[in-house]
């Protein structure tokens, strides 16, 4: 294929591209944005909670009406939380991370010279702008945003009487979300055909890199759960819009009956879950993948069981489909079923115990590269351990009782998923920044990034699971009324200290980001002497991602320090691309 084609105009180039490349990087920049909007409503919502009956101009000016003399409502405390949820759940770490490093690495890793479809590539991406727009939008209405929680539970989301944030707001988010979710399935139609019908000569499922097997089994989960939630969000929309009854039943509103009957909110449980907790994994085997690249690459040694790690990745795959109800104990849920939910929900450790000793093994021993993207994957290892080990209590449907709904769960899915994936996210982009601008980013400004972050996000949630296990609900946009928890208030001023300097780091990161794509330094072909195959593209992109013949890959994805038996680089250096043909007498891998 020649790298001879027609001329591109601003339009066709940078908006209705059909590039993988080029949409990768519109999927990134759309995610920060929304990103930066998730983490300011966190922001505001610590001050809220911090200290609840003090006056801040900054809420006044961006809150406005909805608010008196600077103190936030509770509505509009509901709002914000989620909100916040919403867009960093789905905007940021479902499409900005996957939609960017899927788009990006797929067809650069496995040889091929763009996605299947280009056009529905494209597509993709227009219709999670679109939802963006519509969720933003949302903000502006005037009865509020939503406000039923990130997860919509009716009754609140079905009655637009019920509170101010179940009006127009709820019916935003919701055809928000329907969007979302069409975006998400063509984006993961693609995804799957191109990994199952455009490798490249030699690329055996067996060869590919473990970013590509987390790319590929997390677009089959949400294949299979998205569809789910777009059922129950259409139900949704049935019961506000048009006087159905599918969650609703023995309505009092101000000591008036409404007229709905024979419907469940607990049957909105299950379709959200269904859903909900395969979301995790949506959100944090793409975040494992790129870890898994960046840690074997860094370390200089092969990756650690990498055939474990596919079976890995596969059994949290399946695992994860079958525990959405250890969301649901203290539903009235059957104690037998409840048992059923726990005994799957603690046998996805196994797996997920497997990746993390087998990170630690790839580490030990290795000559350690702590660039920027290293030190965030070891954070993630470090945050999913330490998020994990709390999925145990709230797996117990024994245990949940007595924790669930405080900041203990807050704190576990907060460093589990939210942090964990974020880490991933940032490792990646720091990895990847030379592939995608051809220029490296700064690496002191990252390390100034890394260390506040971790710091921070620690500093926020670890002491969340104490106030948790105090008995502090989550939710509540002040607790001055319960003076059991008067001692517990100091922990929540020094989490929102730790939030703000937190979401203040961000900044070191965006500045980092954005100076580097046009001054910084110009990078090589291949800056971290990595293996796979996007590192042997040039530098410059070009249509079609090689300018002559696709590579034929002869080996695994990580030949790092292969040795002869004197000890000597079988190949002279510490590396082996993928694409390098075995030496006479070399075992192929």
């Amino acid at each position: 294929m020649s790298d001879h084609h027609h001329k591109e105009t601003f339009v066709t180039k940078y908006m209705f591209s059909t590039d993988h490349k080029m949409i990768s990087k519109q999927f990134l920049i759309t995610g920060m944005f929304m990103g930066i909007i998730g983490v300011f409503m966190s922001m505001l919502f610590r001050l809220q909670i911090a200290w609840p009956e003090k006056s801040f101009s900054i809420i006044e000016a961006f809150l406005g009406h909805h608010q008196t003399d600077g103190v936030m409502n509770p509505d509009m405390y509901l709002a914000l939380v989620t909100i916040h949820g919403t867009i960093m759940v789905f905007f940021v770490l479902t499409a900005g991370l996957s939609g960017t490093f899927s788009n990006l690495l797929i067809p650069l890793q496995i040889g091929a010279r763009d996605m299947a479809s280009g056009f529905l590539n494209m597509v993709s991406y227009w219709l999670f702008f679109i939802s963006s727009v519509i969720m933003v939008i949302s903000l502006f209405v005037e009865a509020g945003p939503a406000s039923a929680g990130w997860t919509i539970y009716p009754p609140l989301s079905a009655l637009p009487q019920a509170i101010p944030g179940s009006g127009a707001g709820m019916t935003l988010w919701l055809v928000s979300m329907a969007i979302f979710i069409a975006s998400s399935l063509i984006g993961s139609l693609n995804y799957i055909v191109t990994v199952l019908n455009l490798r490249t000569k030699g690329m055996k499922m067996t060869r590919l890199p473990l970013t590509m097997w987390a790319f590929f089994i997390t677009a089959i989960i949400g294949v299979i759960s998205f569809p789910v939630l777009l059922s129950a969000a259409l139900l949704l929309i049935f019961d506000r819009s048009f006087g159905t009854s599918f969650y609703l039943s023995d309505i009092f509103i101000s000591g008036e009956v409404l007229h709905y009957q024979g419907g469940s909110p607990v049957l909105f449980e299950h379709l959200f879950w269904f859903l909900g907790h395969p979301e995790v994994y949506i959100i944090l085997l793409p975040a494992l993948g790129l870890t898994s690249e960046i840690i074997s690459t860094n370390a200089r040694k092969p990756i650690f069981g990498y055939r474990a790690m596919i079976g890995s990745i596969i059994a949290i795959a399946f695992l994860s489909t079958i525990v959405w109800g250890h969301h649901m104990f203290i539903s009235g849920m059957n104690p037998f079923l409840g048992s059923v939910f726990t005994f799957t929900t603690v046998l996805i450790a196994i797996p997920s115990a497997v990746k993390a000793f087998n990170y630690v093994t790839t580490l030990w021993k290795g000559n350690l590269q702590m660039n920027p993207a290293m030190l965030f994957s070891i954070g993630l290892v470090s945050t999913f351990v330490t998020g994990g080990l709390t999925g145990l209590v709230l797996g117990d449907s024994a245990l949940d009782i007595n924790v669930h709904d405080t900041y203990f769960v807050v704190a576990h899915f907060h460093l589990v998923m939210g942090v964990s994936a974020l880490f991933g996210m940032f490792a990646g982009i720091y990895h990847w920044f030379p592939k995608m601008y051809g220029r490296m980013m700064n690496k002191t400004l990252g390390y100034w990034h890394f260390w506040i972050t971790i710091i921070s996000a620690y500093g926020v949630f670890f002491p969340m699971h104490f106030i948790g296990l105090a008995g502090l609900p989550r939710r509540y946009y002040t607790n001055t009324n319960f003076p059991l928890f008067d001692d517990l208030a100091n922990i929540n001023v020094f989490m929102t200290v730790m939030a703000i300097i937190g979401g203040l780091a961000q900044l070191i990161f965006l500045a980092n980001f954005f100076i580097s794509i046009y001054r910084g330094q110009k990078a090589s072909q291949n800056p971290w002497k990595s293996n796979t195959l996007e590192w042997t593209t040039p530098v410059e992109h070009v249509h079609g991602n090689w300018p002559g013949p696709i590579p034929h890959v002869y080996r695994w994805a990580y030949d790092y320090s292969k040795t002869d038996e004197n000890g000597n680089y079988v190949h002279g250096k510490d590396f082996v691309l993928q694409n390098t043909p075995l030496k006479d007498g070399e075992e192929p891998s």
